[in-house]
């Protein structure tokens, strides 16, 4: 099963693939992590994705759909796989289509007034970078990690201005993914403002009717 999680900052993407990868044992990949970590393994792709990094730039679309492919490649991927946050526009969804058809895509629907509310209250652990939401996860100990003890803050990237301005990105080159999706016929809105447990539900009941 190939799966794209779709879905603006802060509708749980990150949470549902993690639920996924233990219920189904598909690997999660994450453009994020796998720059990381050609990044410190210095291979070719990750000197190149290193310079952007430096430059304070975004890696180039092109780059991206290589770390891709080669993730995929593993054996590991040869049942499918899980990927959160890619593509992240229209260029990426169709530069994809080289890398064979997905089976699904799973379109994480809420509010925008429900979602600043999310990302305005997430806190992180400044120890082990753990991830709380003061409504919806929060720590058992105001302030402090469950995990580590640490202390919890908000980051920079986590106010109103910088949270409207992340979405309103979304908006802009993101959002069109929806349609174009929608138009390939494997798109599936999920109502995501019930709950963790219930929006894994939803999920579910699509996949297991592929």
């Amino acid at each position: 099963m190939k799966l794209i999680l779709l879905g603006p900052p802060g509708a749980g993407k990150g949470t549902q693939a993690q639920f996924l990868v233990e219920k189904y044992g598909l690997p999660q990949i994450s453009t994020g992590d796998l720059l990381r970590k050609a990044v410190a393994e210095g291979t070719e792709l990750g000197k190149i994705a290193k310079e952007y990094m430096d430059a304070g730039k975004l890696g180039p679309d092109d780059l991206i759909l290589a770390l891709v492919r080669e993730r995929i490649e593993k054996t590991d991927c040869a049942d499918g796989y899980i990927l959160d946050g890619y593509p992240r526009n229209l260029a990426q969804a169709q530069a994809m289509k080289s890398l064979g058809s997905v089976d699904v895509v799973i379109n994480l629907v809420l509010p925008m007034e429900e979602l600043v509310t999310r990302l305005t209250a997430r806190r992180t652990c400044r120890k082990c970078n753990a991830v709380y939401n003061l409504t919806a996860r929060p720590p058992k100990v105001d302030g402090i990690c469950d995990s580590c003890n640490g202390e919890l803050y908000q980051r920079d990237d986590d106010n109103v201005a910088t949270v409207s301005k992340r979405l309103d990105t979304y908006s802009a080159q993101t959002a069109p993914l929806i349609d174009y999706y929608r138009n390939e016929g494997v798109l599936k809105d999920i109502d995501a403002t019930h709950g963790m447990q219930n929006t894994l539900a939803s999920i579910v009941e699509v996949l297991e009717a592929l």
